[in-house]
């Protein structure tokens, strides 16, 4: 069955630079667009970023872009979230998500739309 496992959170100073993973598994990864979301306590789960199949487009929320990059690696089944410069308010679980039509050139899908998801890693970052 497909599993998505992420790790790399925990509890990081402002301004720190962790990188989270997800590990793909039960399904042929390299065919299929992945996600991360984050959601903060009390609130909606948001999108952060997203990811083509081949790894060649991807999609940034305005609030971290040109601080968080994804990439992914099709050898390892993996997908992955640079984060840099972390501020208090990225603060929140962080799950990756994949969504099932293969070789998809949309990788702006609502996150309702999203097939499978992790079950997330804690980020908190202390000011």
């Amino acid at each position: 069955q497909v599993q998505l496992v992420e790790s790399g959170g925990g509890l990081v100073q402002s301004g720190g630079s962790p990188r989270l993973s997800c590990a793909a598994s039960g399904f042929t990864f390299r065919y299929y667009n992945m996600g991360w979301f984050r959601q903060a306590p009390g609130k909606e789960r948001e999108f952060v970023a997203s990811i083509n199949w081949s790894g060649g487009s991807t999609d940034y929320a305005d609030s971290v872009k040109g601080r968080f990059t994804i990439s992914r690696d099709n050898a390892k089944n993996t997908v992955y979230l640079q984060m840099n410069s972390l501020k208090p308010e990225d603060t929140a679980v962080y799950s990756c998500a994949t969504h099932l039509n293969p070789y998809g050139n949309n990788i702006n899908y609502p996150s309702r739309e999203w097939h499978y998801w992790g079950q997330g890693t804690q980020v908190t970052v202390s000011s």
